[in-house]
């Protein structure tokens, strides 16, 4: 978590954690295909446009919508119980039907260019709902006394992920280069990837964030990440999640930025 949080047990606690992962994974996968989208859009290639926009509009019905559906059954009743939290929960509410529209919009946009205006309107939102989600509802939930968060997510899928994603050993992190490495010098000329910039993701979802802008590479692509440090740690996990599916390329190696190519297995 970003901040402190009081929760009224361990479980809880945990609980909020893993929903503020799971969030920082979403905002990740959405940053990257909304990226692909604008790239795609500056070039000539229809069936590159076709293929973003459709990735952005199946992951946002098949992923980001239900995740809005199961917080609306689960998370937002309880919370607006609480008469603090009621016109909090009343416009997130409003922000959901408004989300569901911008993927709508994108879906039926004419042209690309449009789509990718959508799609950036649609990364802004999702943005600031989430931060209203992480930085009020939950911190209220955990610390309210008559309410388990854990109790209420259960085991939904829409709100935790299907799967926790454990840290690398010591080990791993302390090695020089992952497995799926292809090259350690510098001086590659720009792959033309999708970019997602890191430096002012909070340290705490910074992971998260990368993991879920990854798992949305489709084969054969790729994604542009800049970094604050060498990602060394960050290199060792993914190669822990996701053995050998990513080759790595150093573009630019600090002193304040490092750039790095990520291009996945055909």
């Amino acid at each position: 978590m970003t901040d402190v949080l009081l929760a009224t047990t361990e479980a809880d606690a945990a609980a909020a954690t893993a929903i503020e992962q799971h969030h920082a994974q979403m905002a990740g996968a959405l940053a990257a295909r909304v990226s692909a989208l604008v790239a795609a859009a500056s070039g000539p290639d229809d069936a590159a446009q076709r293929a973003a926009r459709e990735s952005l509009v199946r992951w946002g019905r098949d992923e980001l919508l239900p995740h809005a559906a199961a917080e609306e059954r689960t998370l937002y009743p309880a919370a607006r119980d609480d008469a603090r939290a009621r016109l909090l929960i009343d416009a997130m509410l409003t922000e959901h039907t408004e989300i569901s529209a911008l993927v709508d919009e994108i879906a039926a946009a004419q042209g690309a260019v449009r789509a990718a205006a959508a799609g950036r309107a649609l990364e802004a939102m999702f943005a600031s709902h989430l931060r209203k989600e992480n930085e009020l509802v939950l911190p209220l939930l955990t610390a309210a006394p008559g309410v388990s968060l854990a109790d209420l997510l259960g085991g939904m899928h829409e709100l935790l992920g299907a799967q926790t994603d454990q840290p690398a050993d010591q080990s791993a992190q302390q090695a020089a280069e992952p497995a799926g490495h292809s090259c350690g010098c510098g001086g590659h000329d720009d792959p033309g990837f999708p970019v997602l910039d890191a430096r002012a993701v909070p340290h705490a979802i910074r992971h998260a964030t990368i993991f879920g802008a990854l798992d949305a590479v489709p084969a054969g692509g790729g994604l542009v990440l800049l970094a604050p440090h060498d990602p060394l740690p960050l290199l060792a996990q993914i190669e822990q999640r996701r053995p050998g599916v990513f080759a790595v390329g150093y573009l630019e190696r600090g002193p304040e930025t490092w750039r790095l190519s990520f291009t996945r297995a055909a």
